[in-house]
């Protein structure tokens, strides 16, 4: 409850200058009791002639200071069942408002502004944006936000997640976009940045490190609850939520990119910068370019690179989609390099099969080559064990297959149809019937067959039985499903049932 200057007044008269008790302002100027001790707290003047009664928790007193002053932060439920065992006999809800008038103050801290010199230092963080929806995975959105502390100039770009290559990219996209590096740039505790952080002792990310090598700026982590440190970060990003991002609508990412590069060089440099409100922040980003850095020559490279082993099926998981490679390289360990838009897949340095990158979940992508070339190989594969089986069974199928194959015949089908033949007849008149057709110098299953069938009809046997299986006996791999057997569990019940 607020008490209004009028009414503070009022009690600071009546308690000093007419010595009224607490409980007669109270009820005179219908205000609780606690409102006008509060009143009189603050305004820093003792009570006059204030009577204090005993209390229960005065013997305990002593203790609890002592306790509070070595721990501040004890909550009032440890404290009461510390007093409790020492044989206070209060209850719980006045021992906790007992303690809320001992406990010792926290002292305000004041914080100075932080001024910083032109090209002196940028602020770098993350805001999360919610969510894109891309097929059927569901990509977090995050803004990768530096601005610059003297000019205030925002760099804005938006990714699908918070790792370090797209950490490494905002950064990269940055100074390409300001011609130039900061000498400082402050961290606020990211994992990108720093790893792990005890007191003064700070271990920075060693990925992070490196880039700040090559780029010639320091990292610099703000103290741990240290909110004025990083205030203009903080504040650019709630600036880029209110007036950049509230109610956009874009198709995807790149969209969304292209209108914040948009809004970026357009709106939000246009406004007033707060070092110097005569300019404006495209004006204060003029004359602070010629503080920066130089950039390097080469850029830094922000691709990400994994090792993937290659199952039985030739294609690389990556990102939750798989991306084919050739098939002779299944059961091998590969390395994917990939960017935002492509993701290439390297066998030492051989570059072996380079994929447009997708975003979605659960996608094959694949290059049509390699799954031709792999299809050819099982073709090739299983004609030479159609051949391996004809020669094992029929020796003299070979030199059929060699005289078809100087006449310019398909050996594929004429191995299928003698394999046919094979299991029809079996080995030993496959052989004579072979014999036969090449005596009359036709290398032909046709010649093969009238042959056989000449044989048959001579012995007067009946034709062969051809038995076509069906087709779930045919595919050994298909897999037979239970029945459920709760149906019969029930009729068995019911049988027995005496009624």
């Amino acid at each position: 409850m607020t008490i209004p200057p009028e009414l503070e007044a009022q009690i600071l008269r009546y308690y000093h200058a007419e010595k009224w008790r607490i409980g007669t302002i109270a009820t005179q100027l219908n205000v609780h009791h606690s409102a006008v001790s509060r009143v009189l707290s603050q305004a820093g003047l003792p009570p006059l002639g204030a009577l204090r009664r005993a209390s229960a928790i005065d013997p305990y007193l002593p203790f609890i200071l002592e306790t509070l002053e070595k721990f501040p932060t004890l909550t009032a439920s440890r404290l009461y069942a510390m007093v409790t065992e020492r044989g206070y006999p209060g209850r719980p809800s006045q021992f906790r408002y007992l303690i809320s008038l001992h406990r010792p103050k926290s002292k305000a801290e004041a914080y100075l502004r932080l001024r910083t010199l032109p090209g002196e230092q940028a602020q770098v963080d993350w805001g999360h944006f919610g969510h894109l929806q891309i097929g059927r995975a569901r990509r977090a959105l995050m803004g990768f936000v530096m601005v610059l502390s003297w000019s205030r100039m925002i760099y804005l770009r938006f990714f699908l997640g918070a790792h370090m290559e797209n950490f490494l990219r905002g950064h990269v996209g940055a100074f390409a976009s300001w011609e130039g590096v900061p000498r400082t740039l402050l961290y606020d505790n990211l994992k990108s940045a720093v790893l792990e952080r005890q007191g003064q002792a700070i271990r920075f990310n060693p990925v992070l490190l490196g880039f700040a090598g090559h780029y010639r700026y320091e990292p610099r982590p703000v103290a741990v609850a240290r909110g004025n440190e990083k205030g203009r970060v903080e504040r650019a990003i709630r600036y880029i939520r209110d007036h950049f991002f509230a109610g956009r609508t874009f198709t995807g990412l790149d969209d969304l990119n292209a209108q914040a590069e948009a809004w970026m060089i357009g709106p939000a440099a246009d406004r007033r910068c707060p070092e110097d409100t005569t300019l404006t922040v495209r004006e204060a980003f003029a004359l602070e370019t010629k503080h920066l850095l130089a950039l390097p020559d080469n850029p830094y490279p922000t691709d990400e690179q994994v090792a993937v082993k290659i199952g039985k099926t030739p294609y690389a998981r990556f990102d939750l989609n798989d991306y084919s490679v050739p098939h002779g390289y299944v059961q091998r360990t590969l390395t994917v390099v990939s960017s935002l838009q492509e993701v290439r897949i390297l066998n030492g340095q051989e570059v072996l099969a380079a994929h447009p990158r997708s975003f979605d979940k659960g996608r094959q992508i694949e290059i049509p080559a390699h799954i031709e070339a792999l299809l050819e190989h099982k073709h090739q594969a299983s004609q030479h064990r159609g051949t391996d089986r004809l020669a094992q069974a029929v020796p003299q199928s070979r030199d059929l297959l060699m005289q078809a194959a100087d006449r310019g015949e398909p050996l594929g089908r004429i191995t299928v149809a003698l394999i046919d033949l094979l299991d029809r007849y079996g080995a030993t008149e496959l052989q004579a019937g072979i014999k036969e057709a090449l005596q009359r110098g036709v290398p032909h299953p046709n010649a093969v067959r009238l042959a056989l069938e000449r044989r048959r009809e001579a012995r007067e046997l009946p034709p062969p039985v051809e038995m076509t299986l069906p087709s779930h006996v045919q595919d050994r791999n298909t897999p037979v499903q239970a029945h459920k057997l709760d149906s019969y569990d029930q009729i068995t019940e019911v049988s027995h049932d005496p009624d």
